[in-house]
């Protein structure tokens, strides 16, 4: 195939799933849940059927590496966004969650998997250790599928339960990997006995040496960028995306767990002062979304709707999904909340039904593919289910159970400046916002010195149709003009009360001109009669 073809299909197929992004927010459908049925679109059970069953392929090998890559830039950017100041106070249940939670997961799915395909006489009678695995490569939760859904619906969570969420989703998955390696190993080894001293003693390494060498690099890092002064601004961002991939190589050679310190290390780069960390938030921002999106269009492309035909295939797939939805989840959360007194039993409920997939399950199942594990395919046909049933049901429902339990809460993000490319850092303890100028902030004079604002605050720049300009005291405002306003924080409750007045006058003008245009209609109906 020409490279021109593949990367005019490759564009087509990253436009469709940008507008179904649009299309699920709209809608209130999950995004990435849209991504998967774009893939299985344009795969080989989808357009490819037309053509003689000849879809996109993607081989292997290429998947693994595109998952490896995925994988480090989708745990990097979580340590970033995640705020040590406000996962402080759940630190405790966040860690038991993403260890001895994922672990219990593990245990509990797997159980229950292994009689499963016993009882339904399945297509294959796997192992108690294959069927570990399997509950391995879903065992823990995904951030970017949980935060996807609560920016689709407008929904954030009370209690400390966002915080909570965000440190979970985001330090599990190094657990769940060193379970998915680890019982490749013993799966690959066809051993019956399995002497457990060992795998416990690599998964503790692992996880001390992750943590270690996440810690010392991402420090490293940070001092690095305030020593250095690079003369290309755009270099930042790639200087961190380079530490990043540098970090989960060098500790795959030192021995340790190579996703945790990843997340370690953007933990400590994300909390700490360094140049151009606006710019390089963001530049991490669209490569999540970016790798979540390959993500879950390759699980669309590799998986095989027509596998699902039979029963003794979809059936057993489809009670293990909801084992991990109404099960597993749940008891995990329940046994490992119970040194924790102070989350009530409705901030248990939705803890545990807040147990997303994403991307993480996808990479798993490549890893058993790249490995050659037995019946391969079976996991990702599970991994598939499991998808989908928790987006259909856990995603969709959310807001429902968070409404009905009392615990939704509005978003906590600020509103992003729409009209003044601009942010002022976290150090500088100022905001700056936009104000619309209208008759009643001009009541008193149409100048920046006669206009009520509050106190230490100060008008930096006015938008005009178009043009741009830095204002004087005795500039001349226009109704609809675009102020950009910067305030002290301590100024922001007197500033949001003038911003509200102006949003007060907007709405007001609006039910006057519905009011106007509903009298006028009645008047023409009036007239029409006589």
């Amino acid at each position: 195939m020409q490279v021109e073809l593949i990367l005019l299909i490759l564009s087509l197929l990253f436009f469709v799933s940008i507008v179904a992004d649009k299309i699920g927010y709209k809608f209130g459908v999950p995004a990435l849940l849209l991504f998967l049925v774009v893939g299985m679109i344009f795969g080989s059970d989808g357009i490819g059927a037309l053509f003689g069953g000849v879809g996109l392929q993607i081989d292997t090998g290429h998947a693994e590496a595109l998952s490896t890559v995925a994988m480090c830039i989708i745990l990097f950017s979580g340590g970033m966004d995640t705020k040590l100041s406000d996962v402080k106070s759940v630190i405790g249940p966040g860690i038991m969650l993403a260890t001895v939670g994922v672990l219990i997961t593990c245990i509990v799915t797997g159980v229950i998997i292994y009689f499963i395909f016993g009882w339904l006489n399945a297509v294959v009678t796997v192992s108690i250790w294959m069927a570990l695995l399997i509950a391995a490569t879903m065992s823990s939760t995904d951030s970017a599928s949980v935060f996807s859904i609560m920016r689709t619906n407008g929904i954030g969570l009370k209690h400390d339960l966002r915080p909570l969420l965000e440190l979970e989703s985001g330090a599990n998955d190094p657990m769940a990997y060193v379970l998915t390696t680890t019982l490749i190993g013993v799966v690959l080894s066809g051993s019956r006995q399995v002497d457990s001293l060992p795998i416990i003693q690599t998964i503790v390494i692992q996880l001390v040496m992750g943590s270690v060498l996440g810690f010392a690099f991402g420090q490293g890092l940070v001092l690095l960028m305030r020593r250095v002064k690079l003369a290309n601004e755009a270099l930042y961002p790639i200087m961190v995306l380079t530490a990043c991939i540098f970090i989960f190589s060098i500790t795959y050679y030192l021995k340790g767990n190579t996703y945790l310190a990843v997340y370690v290390g953007g933990l400590i780069i994300g909390n700490s002062k360094f140049t151009r960390k606006r710019q390089t938030k963001a530049f991490f921002n669209g490569l999540t979304w970016l790798s979540q999106l390959v993500m879950f269009l390759m699980l669309g492309l590799m998986v095989h709707p027509k596998e699902f035909i039979h029963l003794n295939v979809w059936l057993p797939c489809l009670i293990i999904s909801i084992v991990m939805v109404c099960i597993s989840r749940p008891l995990s959360v329940w046994l490992c909340m119970l040194p924790f007194r102070r989350w009530h039993t409705r901030d248990r409920i939705v803890l545990s039904w807040v147990g997303l997939k994403g991307a993480v399950p996808v990479i798993f199942a490549v890893m058993c593919k790249a490995e050659g594990v037995p019946y391969a395919e079976l996991i990702f046909n599970v991994i598939f289910l499991c998808t989908i049933v928790s987006l259909l049901t856990q995603g969709t429902s959310l807001t429902t159970i968070a409404k009905r339990l009392n615990l939704a809460a509005p978003p906590q993000e600020e509103k992003r400046l729409e009209y003044f490319d601009m942010d002022l850092p976290d150090e500088i303890q100022s905001t700056a916002r936009e104000v619309e100028v209208t008759e009643r902030i001009l009541e008193n004079g149409n100048t920046p010195r006669e206009i009520k604002i509050p106190p230490h605050t100060l008008i930096v720049m006015v938008k005009r149709g178009e043009d741009f300009f830095i204002p004087t005291g005795s500039s001349e405002l226009h109704i609809g003009d675009q102020l950009l306003v910067i305030s002290d924080r301590d100024a922001n409750a007197a500033y949001r009360h003038m911003a509200d007045e102006a949003e007060e006058e907007a709405q007001w003008r609006a039910e006057m001109r519905a009011k106007m245009k509903a009298r006028w209609l009645k008047a023409t109906r009036w007239m029409h009669r006589r």
